[in-house]
């Protein structure tokens, strides 16, 4: 799937939805072996940096949502929405497709 480039400066996820940076892929494997671009895998680690104000219960009230900004996370691998902003990429998904925060 091709990501969305957009030319905003901010992104706001809307209810329980985080916005997350990328981490870069690795350039070589463990036995040295230097990956062309075509070759590297999407990471499923990235830094959170926005994070909506949570999901809506059926009587009005927010549910909070349990990662703060900062928290490095690992997600589904086939989750959310790819996005680009200039060169860095990014993701827009559901707070149920991230499996955990990494340290």
């Amino acid at each position: 799937m091709a990501a969305i480039t957009l030319s905003v400066s901010t992104v706001k996820p809307l209810g329980d939805r985080v916005f997350i940076k990328v981490s870069e892929s690795e350039d070589k494997t463990a036995g040295g072996i230097f990956l062309p671009d075509s070759a590297k895998e999407k990471p499923q680690v990235g830094e959170i940096v926005a994070v909506g104000s949570g999901k809506r219960n059926d009587d009005g009230t927010r549910q909070a949502i349990d990662i703060a900004v900062g928290n490095k996370v690992l997600y589904s691998k086939y989750a959310g929405t790819d996005i680009k902003l200039g060169t860095e990429e990014y993701v827009l998904l559901f707070e149920k497709d991230i499996l955990a925060i990494v340290s």
